[in-house]
C-alpha cells in the first residue's frame, strides 16, 4: 500500500492507495474536519461520532460495525 496526501481546498486529506485492489482509502475524520471547518482534530472526531450515533438511532445501517482504523500517514 502507498500512503499519500490529497489536497482539498488547501487542506490535506490523508489517503492510502491499495495497489492490489486499485482503490484509494481516505480519512473520514480529515474530510469531516474540513467540511465542518473544525480547527481541532478531536472536535471533528467527536462530531463524526455524534453524527454516527444519530444515524444509528434513525435506523441507518453502517457498511461496517468496526471502530475507526488508524491511518499510517
Amino acid at each position: 500500500m502507498k500512503a499519500d496526501l490529497a489536497l482539498f481546498e488547501d487542506y490535506q486529506i490523508r489517503r492510502v492507495y491499495d495497489e492490489t485492489k486499485e482503490i484509494w482509502w481516505f480519512s473520514v475524520i480529515d474530510i469531516v474536519q474540513e467540511l465542518t471547518q473544525q480547527s481541532d482534530y478531536q472536535t471533528a472526531r467527536k462530531y463524526r461520532n455524534k453524527l454516527k450515533e444519530g444515524l444509528d438511532k434513525e435506523g441507518n445501517e453502517s457498511v461496517t460495525n468496526c471502530h475507526r482504523l488508524k491511518m499510517t500517514l
